[in-house]
């Protein structure tokens, strides 16, 4: 790989033929909650490069950089190089995170990826001090996870799509070019001669996300050009109905009880049943599928005699009745993969 050249700030003052960082637009509208300093989430990607220099040039000296390692392609190191490269022409601290993110019997390598990124994400930001962490997906991605969410048939939760502003881990988590495209990102990246690489399984199209990226969304650019405007307000609107629903699931468990007592749960109709038995389970991070709902609600109505005993399977647990009530028992032994002790280390 050749050398790398050292990446400039875009000053104000600068030249006006430069075009501007569109991410440092989106920083200046959004609504974040906190002061600084930030953690930006840099991959070494074109998107994250560009939040990251609008990040520095809108806080200087307030911003420290986050690369989660995942070790699981060869290229790893390279985008490690690259991120140094970048952060030492910016003065900016980098923290490299080496995750492990093998993944349990029956769980996605995308999915066990991409909870030991927020994991890591959220114990930098701590270790750090920093007030949130800021991710560069960008409005391409929101369509594409709309899109991956009605592939699979997804409830409101899924139709919602990405979360401009959210907390895991305890950490606060934001989205701030979610209205901004990729190709805007990426030309401007190339613009400014800044390095960056490519993700190379972005193009493997056994992924189904990646195959959307390739095929759906340029033939949606030909048909309906403004559909990342549009895709996006309905995303918004599933996201409202969404905290209504988890609203209503919140007074219903209260008054239901936790763990859920059964006769209260029948005085309810049915899709409230589900509505707050969904987010009972998620509070044990349970997600059930439509089939497993199903059954639950089919148990809980046929639950009349002292006798009648539930024992089902739901994700990787199994609710059961005792006594006049519903418990989860989680899988034995069950584990997320996390970030080690000796995880974190600065460049």
């Amino acid at each position: 790989m050749a050398d790398l050249p050292t990446p400039k700030l875009t000053s104000a003052s600068s030249s006006s033929a430069l075009p501007v960082n569109p991410a440092l637009a989106a920083l200046t509208a959004a609504m974040l909650s906190a002061p600084p300093p930030w953690g930006i989430a840099y991959s070494g990607g074109a998107d994250s490069t560009a939040l990251l220099l609008a990040a520095a040039q809108r806080w200087p000296g307030q911003v420290q950089a986050i690369h989660i390692h995942h070790g699981l392609q060869a290229a790893a190191d390279d985008f490690v190089r690259v991120c140094g490269s970048v952060c030492a022409g910016l003065s900016v601290p980098l923290h490299v995170v080496r995750v492990d993110a093998g993944h349990a019997s029956g769980e996605s390598p995308e999915d066990a990826a991409r909870r030991a990124r927020y994991a890591a994400l959220a114990l930098a930001a701590q270790q750090h001090g920093l007030a949130g962490v800021l991710l560069g997906q960008h409005a391409d991605d929101q369509v594409e996870t709309l899109l991956l969410a009605l592939s699979r048939g997804a409830g409101l939760p899924g139709l919602a799509s990405m979360a401009a502003q959210f907390e895991r881990h305890g950490a606060a988590f934001y989205r701030p070019l979610l209205q901004i495209t990729a190709a805007s990102l990426r030309q401007w990246v190339v613009a400014q001669q800044i390095p960056f690489l490519d993700d190379p399984s972005n193009t493997d199209e056994r992924y189904t996300r990646n195959r959307i990226r390739a095929r759906l969304l340029p033939a949606l650019d030909q048909a309906i050009p403004q559909f990342r405007r549009t895709f996006a307000r309905s995303a918004q609107h599933a996201a409202q109905a969404h905290g209504l629903l988890l609203d209503i699931a919140q007074q219903d468990l209260m008054a239901v009880g936790a763990p859920p007592a059964i006769a209260a749960l029948q005085v309810l109709s049915q899709p409230r049943q589900a509505n707050l038995l969904r987010h009972w389970l998620q509070q044990h991070r349970a997600t059930p599928s439509a089939a497993q709902m199903a059954q639950l609600l089919r148990q809980v109505a046929a639950c009349t005699t002292r006798g009648h005993q539930i024992h089902l399977k739901v994700a990787a647990g199994h609710v059961i009745r005792q006594g006049a009530v519903l418990h989860y028992l989680p899988a034995a032994g069950k584990a997320a993969p996390g970030v080690g002790p000796a995880g974190l280390a600065s460049l």
